[in-house]
C-alpha cells in the first residue's frame, strides 16, 4: 500500500506532467547530491502512533513519513485523512504499507505497537506477547535502515527497548527509549502550577523506571536557575517532605488518571516523542531523560539494563549520559528501580 498515486503521472500515456509544467533556467546544475533527505517510520497507528506521526507533520520534522501497522483498512485510512491535509502542512511525502520495506532508509524509526492487555491478564504475560510481536518488528527495521536510530513508545518501555537493542543488534547509542521524558514533563507542569511560574523555567527530572519505582530527583531541582532546595534552606524555609512526595505521587498516577477519563493517553506523548525526534535529527544535543543502557552508571551493575537518565541526545543519538550529582537517597532509589526492572527481565528469561 503506498501513497495515492501522483497527479504528475496523469498526462497521455503517463506522461510526467511535472516534467511538462516546470521550464528548467538555462545554465543551471542540478540538484544538489548534498541536501538531507529526512525519513521518519512510525510503526503502530493507534492512538499513540497518530498523535506522534500528526505532531511530526505539523512541526515539520521529515520530508518523508512512512506508517506500518498489522491492519491494512486502517493503515490506509489514517494515511489517506494525513493526506488529504496536504494543503494545510509542510510538504512531506506521506507512504503506509503492513510491508516493512516502506520503511528503508529511515532515519528514525518510532515503534508504538504493542498487544493489548486482556481482562485478567497479568504484566508478565502480556509482556511475554510484545516480546514476541517486536521479534517480528525490529528484525525488518534493522533491515531495511540499519543506520537508522530506533525510538521505542511502547510499553513496558524500559524492558522493550532493551528487547529491541537485542533483536536489532545495534549499537547501545541508536536505541532509545522514550523513558521518563513525559513524566518529567508532567513533573516540571506539576511544580510550575505549584509556584505558579512557566513550566519552561523549571529544570526537573524524573529517572528510573517508567512506572511505579521511577525517581524523583528533588536535589537538582532549579527554577530560572535558582536551586529550589536549597533556596529553601538558606532562606530558612520550611517545607513538609510529604509535599514532595505527593507531587512525585500525582505524576505516577497522572496517566492513569487520564486514561480512566478519555480511555487512552496520546497528546501529550505525541508532543513529547516529537520533541525527541527534533533533538535526535537536528543535532539538538539537548538533554532528555530517556531509557538508555545504564549498566555502569550509579552504581547500576547488576545486569544489562535500560531506564531513564538524563542524557544529550544528536544525530548520532545518544552522545553521553549527563553527570548529575545525586544525594544518596536518590542513588538508592535509583538502583533500586534498576533491580525492578533487572527481576522482571528475569521472570522473562532475557
Amino acid at each position: 500500500m503506498q501513497k495515492s498515486p501522483s497527479a504528475s503521472s496523469l498526462g497521455p500515456g503517463g506522461l510526467d506532467l511535472a516534467q511538462a509544467f516546470f521550464k528548467p533556467i538555462q545554465n543551471c546544475d542540478p540538484p544538489s547530491s548534498t541536501k538531507r533527505h529526512t525519513k521518519i517510520s512510525v510503526i503502530g497507528v493507534g492512538n499513540v502512533g497518530m498523535a506522534i506521526a500528526q505532531t511530526i507533520l505539523t512541526q515539520d520534522l521529515a520530508d518523508e513519513l512512512a506508517l506500518v501497522d498489522a491492519k491494512s483498512d486502517k493503515l490506509r485510512g489514517e494515511m489517506l485523512d494525513l493526506q488529504h491535509a496536504a494543503a494545510f502542512l509542510p510538504r512531506t511525502k506521506i507512504n503506509a504499507s503492513v510491508d516493512y520495506s516502506v520503511t528503508a532508509g529511515s532515519d528514525l524509526c518510532i515503534v508504538t505497537a504493542g498487544a493489548r492487555q486482556n481482562p485478567g491478564e497479568s504484566r508478565l504475560n502480556l509482556l511475554q506477547r510484545n516480546v514476541a510481536l517486536f521479534s517480528n518488528i525490529i528484525p525488518p527495521l534493522a533491515k531495511y535502515s540499519p543506520d537508522s536510530i530506533l525510538l521505542i513508545v511502547s510499553n513496558p518501555v524500559d524492558v522493550l527497548t532493551y528487547v529491541s537493542w537485542k533483536l536489532s543488534g545495534f549499537p547501545s547509542n541508536r536505541v532509545i527509549g522514550s523513558g521518563t521524558n513525559l513524566d518529567s514533563s508532567r513533573f516540571r507542569f506539576l511544580i510550575a502550577d505549584h509556584l505558579d511560574v512557566n513550566a519552561q523555567d523549571v529544570q526537573a527530572f524524573i529517572v528510573g523506571e517508567h512506572g511505579d519505582s521511577s525517581v524523583a530527583l528533588w536535589s537538582s531541582i532549579s527554577i530560572g536557575g535558582v536551586p529550589v532546595l536549597s533556596f529553601l534552606k538558606n532562606q530558612q524555609i520550611a517545607y513538609e517532605k510529604q509535599t514532595l512526595e505527593n507531587i512525585h505521587k500525582a505524576v505516577v498516577e497522572s496517566a492513569y488518571e487520564v486514561i480512566s477519563l478519555k480511555g487512552y493517553t496520546s497528546w501529550a506523548i505525541g508532543y513529547s516523542v516529537a520533541n525527541l525526534a527534533r533533538s535526535l535529527l537536528r543535532d539538538q544535543r539537548k538533554i532528555h531523560p530517556v531509557s538508555v543502557l545504564a549498566k555502569g552508571f550509579y552504581g547500576i551493575d547488576g545486569g544489562e539494563v535500560f531506564l531513564s537518565l538524563p542524557a544529550q541526545l544528536g544525530r548520532g543519538g545518544v552522545l553521553g549520559v549527563t553527570n548529575i550529582h545525586l544525594t544518596d537517597e536518590e542513588v538508592q532509589r535509583l538502583r533500586k528501580s534498576a533491580e525492578t526492572i533487572l527481576e522482571f527481565q528475569s521472570q522473562l528469561g532475557l
